[in-house]
């Protein structure tokens, strides 16, 4: 296990965490499920190895009811039956916002119709906002090594 190489980027900056609490609670208010964004959440964080946010996601997915046979899946859910269409649609739009730079067309007409056909334009809006705002955690925090199991 690595130790952190410096606190948290967000606590050291004044008006970082309001700023991001806004945006959080802002997003939350776009009409996506709260599961929906915590399997987002955690995809994510799995393709980036923050440990931090993996950590952090498993936790709060299970405070809000989560179960761990479907945590546990989230790596393979596109062999698991534990997810539904909707779930499988934020799931695809999840990995492809964040592995923008794995395909010539990072986002595909396909995996965007999908979640356009089960989300509004205001909850993709949210989802859209949500991956990012994911990416932008694992992006601060797998540099800085912040370790699991630690609060800001």
């Amino acid at each position: 296990m690595n130790k952190a190489r410096m606190k948290n980027p967000g606590a050291l900056v004044p008006g970082a965490v309001q700023a991001i609490q806004a945006l959080i609670a802002a997003v939350q208010k776009a009409g996506v499920p709260p599961k929906v964004f915590h399997l987002a959440h955690l995809r994510a964080s799995q393709i980036n190895g923050c440990s931090f946010c993996v950590d952090g996601g498993v936790k709060h997915a299970k405070q809000d009811g989560e179960t761990d046979e479907r945590l546990h899946a989230v790596a393979a859910w596109r062999e698991m039956p534990y997810f539904s269409d909707t779930e499988r649609a934020a799931l695809a739009l999840a990995e492809a916002v964040t592995r923008l730079d794995d395909r010539d067309d990072p986002v595909p007409d396909p995996v965007w119709n999908d979640a356009a056909a089960h989300y509004d334009e205001k909850q993709l809006a949210g989802l859209v906002i949500w991956v990012a705002m994911v990416n932008l955690f694992n992006r601060i925090n797998v540099p800085t090594r912040q370790p699991a199991g630690q609060a800001w």
